[in-house]
Parts: structure tokens; sequence; C-alpha cells
């Protein structure tokens, strides 16, 4: 069994919901994988370069994902396309990843962003804003915002959740079977309930 963790949007292996969640598989003695998903660099990030990635680290054997936000979209994603995924754990994940930038930048910045070809965002793993290309939303939008797949997977989403809010995920657990939604009083990066999570999700991943 391979466990892979998949970090946000502007993130980094290094983030505390991938160190977290990795030391807790290894300690119950799991083989676990938390690729970079940013290999191309920043400016040149897409959901196909990311899901690349994700598919080269597949092998026979079967594989569990646990992603967060963007990750979590990228997790959906990948079940989706790949049958060797038999569960996952989906935090806060951001369905409708292409579609949902004009909702929150608006109209303007989006023309901006597609004329000039990339703008500055923040980058929480560098602490500095960097720039990031328009070929993210350009190559998103050809991937389907709600991914439906049929393995297992639990969600967890913080009804306080302003990036992404939880109706996405009730939205998208409505119209899954296999798909429970756990609710939690948190926000979107859900690191003050990261025991609760892992309380949540232990058997379901081990087992």
């Amino acid at each position: 069994m391979k466990f892979i963790y998949l970090h946000g949007f502007a993130s980094s292996p290094s983030s505390r919901k991938a160190a977290f969640f990795a030391a807790k598989l290894r300690e119950a003695g799991q083989q676990v994988e938390v690729p970079h998903l940013e290999k191309e660099g920043f400016r040149r990030l897409t959901v196909t370069s990311q899901l690349n990635i994700i598919e080269d680290l597949l092998d026979d054997g079967p594989v569990r994902l646990i992603g967060s936000s963007m990750g979590g979209y990228l997790a959906a994603l990948a079940m989706q396309r790949n049958s060797q995924i038999d569960r996952g754990v989906l935090l806060a994940p951001a369905f409708g990843f292409a579609e949902r930038w004009e909702r929150r930048l608006g109209a303007e910045t989006m023309a901006h962003w597609r004329e000039a070809g990339a703008i500055e965002m923040m980058h929480y793993a560098t602490g500095r804003p960097e720039p990031i290309g328009y070929e993210l939303i350009a190559d998103g939008l050809q991937y389907p915002a709600e991914p439906r797949f049929p393995q297992a997977a639990l969600v967890f989403h913080g009804v306080l959740d302003d990036v992404v809010p939880v109706e996405f995920s009730r939205e998208f657990v409505a119209g899954s079977p296999s798909v429970s939604l756990i609710e939690l009083h948190s926000g979107h990066e859900l690191t003050d309930v990261m025991e609760e999570i892992w309380a949540g999700s232990r058997d379901f991943l081990l087992s």
C-alpha cells in the first residue's frame, strides 16, 4: 500500500498538514510520498502538469490519496482516471478550481491575467508574491469541475471556509454515493482540527 499526500495551491511538501499526515502514516508503518507539485515552477503550473506528477508515482499496487484544497481537487481527478487508487481523503477540496477564479478575482483582473499572460500571487511556501501563468486557468478549464469517481472517499470541510465554501462539498457529496462529508468548525486551512481529521480518517485510511 502506498499513500500520497497532495499539497494545495501555492504551498509545498513542507506544509503543516503535509508534515502532520505524513508523520501519522509513517508512525503507522505506511509508505508515504509527498511530491512537490510545482516541479516545473509556479509560473508554469497547470492541472495537467500536477496530474502527470501524481500519475508518475502510481504503480501496480493499491494507492490511497490525501489532498488539501487544490490537492483535494487533483485527488478527485486522479481517482476518476486511475482505478488503482482505491480510497481518498479530501480536505476542503477546491471543486470548480478553474471556474472559481473569476468569482474570486473579478472579471477585470481575469482579463488582465489572460492578456498579460501572468500575474503575481502570494506564494505561501516562499512567503512572497510569485508570477503564475494564465495557463493554469486555460488548462484547468479542460477538466470537470466536479470529478466523479466510484471509489470510497471522505471529505472534511470547514463550515467557516471563505476560500472554498462548504456548499461546494455538500453539492458534490449529494451526487456521490461513495463519498461522505464531515463538516468541522474551522476555516479553509483546517490546521486547528488536524487531530480531529486524523481521528476521523485513520481507520478509513488504514483498513
